[in-house]
């Protein structure tokens, strides 16, 4: 019989990947700081709590999916790292810095409970058909004990070792090769554009031969598209993300000058209220630098 999960945060994430649990036949307890967002979970009969702490039994599970640092680390405080008690497990699946992870890692350790890292790679509909790709580390009893919820949740799982901000670092390093495709795809789009020739044609070929890779295949239609007004992930939070990376680069002495590009081009973005736009809204301050007029 599947263990009862609580659950923390219930945002474009977070609400699908809790769905994909019930679905698999997990009892869960949800918060999320905005009660309305837990409306579709409450319809399907999911207690509601009212707090962090509510959420967790004696020695059971909690999984949190959550936008940023502060978010994570106000609702994993004492009181639910105390709730949890010894022999819980706290898996943070939310894309946060390595260095948060350490440090929840070792409060945890202080009343005797587990905490894991997993954060995913996958959309919103990748969450709700369990096929996310899940980076874990931590102890290797915690991973063991997750073992259930990620088989639910993703369609594989990597280990990096028991370091829990290890794989914050890839999923902070994943997500710069990402959104560093998508800068490259623009600024050829703008070269062929300039040029005569469709973003559409060329994106088309060089994704059916050298790039044939879902990455590519998949940011392409967003580029050629220019529908940046449908945001599957926010720019806003993508800039979260490249400034995590920035830090962690600075912290551990490694230029990442494509990274300090991104990082510009995102803030050129939020500097014309582009924030809550597609993280892929990048491709358009390329085609403007170029006078090119895409979409949005």
């Amino acid at each position: 019989m599947p263990e009862t999960i609580g659950f923390l945060g219930l945002g474009k994430m977070g609400l699908p990947m809790a769905s994909r649990l019930l679905d698999a036949g997990f009892e869960l307890r949800v918060y999320n700081r905005s009660a309305d967002k837990a409306r579709p979970l409450a319809d399907r009969g999911v207690a509601v709590m009212k707090s962090p702490a509510e959420v967790s039994t004696r020695g059971g599970i909690v999984i949190s999916v959550v936008s940023d640092d502060p978010a994570l680390e106000s609702l994993a405080g004492d009181d639910l790292a105390e709730a949890l008690g010894p022999g819980g497990l706290h898996i943070s699946m939310s894309t946060v810095s390595p260095a948060i992870s350490r440090k929840l890692a070792a409060h945890h350790s202080r009343f005797g409970a587990a905490f894991l890292a997993a954060p995913v790679f996958g959309r919103p509909e990748a969450a709700g058909a369990g096929k996310l790709f899940i980076c874990a580390s931590g102890a290797v009893a915690a991973k063991q004990r997750a073992q259930p919820a990620f088989k639910a949740l993703g369609q594989r799982v990597f280990d990096f070792g028991e370091d829990p901000g290890a794989a914050n670092v890839v999923k902070l390093g994943g997500n710069f090769l990402i959104i560093a495709a998508v800068q490259a795809m623009a600024e050829a789009s703008a070269l062929a554009e300039k040029n005569g020739v469709p973003r559409a044609a060329l994106l088309d070929m060089l994704t059916q031969t050298l790039f044939a890779c879902p990455i590519y295949q998949s940011y392409s239609r967003r580029v050629i598209d220019a529908d940046f007004e449908k945001a599957g992930f926010r720019a806003s939070l993508a800039l979260k993300d490249v400034e995590l990376a920035v830090q962690t680069a600075a912290d551990s002495g490694v230029p990442m000058p494509t990274l300090s590009l991104l990082r510009e081009q995102y803030l050129a973005a939020m500097a014309k209220g582009r924030e809550s736009m597609d993280a892929t809204v990048i491709a358009l301050e390329a085609a403007e630098a170029a006078g090119l007029k895409w979409g949005s």
